[in-house]
């Protein structure tokens, strides 16, 4: 697990091998990833939009940019936390991810950029 403030904003990362997903043998890797998000701020903030980079033990990489996390551009009121799931794809057993979310300050309307720590991408046979 991963954590990382910025902005007075917490994120917390979890990943996990998805091995009944996988196919090994034709080099397709699926990882889920668990993120929790908590507005530390005394002021709410709107998750406008994500970058990712993603990373594998190949040395292929790819970006992916959106609006929102899984089709919502959810508001975090103060002390509270925004949670979802969901997933990449690796042609290689080990990867890494990082990236941001743009977060708008609902009171002043100012965006700011909050980091998504790094997290390793790592199936369990390989650690054996």
């Amino acid at each position: 697990m991963e954590s990382l403030i910025t902005e007075g904003v917490e994120v917390v990362v979890k990943s996990t091998f998805e091995k009944e997903f996988s196919k090994p043998t034709e080099s397709e890797f699926i990882f889920s990833y668990h993120i929790s998000i908590k507005n530390n701020n005394d002021f709410p903030v709107k998750l406008t939009s994500r970058r990712w980079y993603v990373f594998d033990s190949k040395g292929d990489h790819y970006e992916v940019e959106g609006e929102g996390v899984i089709g919502l551009q959810p508001v975090i009121e103060p002390t509270e936390n925004h949670s979802y799931e969901s997933g990449t794809s690796l042609s290689s057993p080990i990867g890494r991810m990082r990236g941001y979310y743009i977060m708008e300050n609902m009171l002043t309307k100012k965006e700011f950029k909050v980091y998504i720590p790094e997290f390793d991408l790592i199936a369990p046979f390989v650690l054996n």
